[in-house]
């Protein structure tokens, strides 16, 4: 049994719970205030999670999510992050985070950046390319969508690559967390149910690192 928290209890974060659950994870699911108010959601949307506070979830958690609005990632805390696998699902959304040049002007992607705020953490991008309703409809459905990874950190593209398996999906390592560009909005693979060979098509063009041995 390997233990997952989910930072974030909205409709990704619940999918996610949900799958990783049916997955054979053990799973701790945070919102952003006391886990009482999101009770009732993790029962009926994602049964066999269980409501903490963030700290708390994060503590002993193999793996940590982020699937939170990238707007309140400032809220996390940082320092408990440091040592754990953290994967980034978040992207910017104008309407929702407002504009944050920080982020929608890096280079390198926006997980770079929640990188250089989390000291300690080895942070890989994946999770957020494809939409929560197809997550939803093809967890463990045996069409095997392929999400991306994108991570500077070996064993941990092997940790969520094994995540992503157990979830019913196809991993795909990307390439470095820079490479993280090629699963963000307005990216080929961003928004898109596709199979291993389509997504390989779509982020071609990224420096590639080494197949999952």
């Amino acid at each position: 049994m390997t233990s997952v928290a989910i930072l974030g209890a909205g409709r990704l974060g619940t999918v996610l719970a949900r799958l990783a659950v049916a997955g054979g994870y053990e799973v701790r699911i945070a919102g952003s205030e006391d886990p009482k108010f999101i009770a009732l959601t993790v029962q009926t949307y994602a049964r066999g999670a269980v409501p903490l506070a963030a700290r708390d979830a994060i503590d002993g958690a193999d793996l940590v999510v982020l699937a939170l609005p990238l707007h309140r990632f400032t809220e996390l805390p940082a320092d408990a992050l440091a040592g754990h696998i953290v994967v980034d699902a978040m992207n910017h959304w104008l309407e929702v985070d407002g504009p944050m040049p920080e982020f929608t002007d890096a280079p390198e992607g926006t997980s770079s950046v929640v990188a250089s705020r989390l000291p300690g953490a080895q942070v890989v991008k994946a999770l957020g390319h494809v939409g929560y309703l197809d997550l939803d409809a093809h967890g463990r459905d045996g069409r095997r969508v392929a999400l991306g990874i994108a991570t500077d950190h070996p064993g941990a593209a092997d940790a969520v690559a094994r995540f992503i398996d157990a979830m019913g999906f196809d991993p795909v390592i990307v390439g470095p967390l820079a490479s993280g560009v090629a699963l963000q909005p307005g990216s080929l693979a961003f928004g898109a149910a596709m199979t291993r060979a389509d997504l390989e098509r779509a982020v071609s063009d990224v420096p590639r690192a080494p197949e999952i041995p």
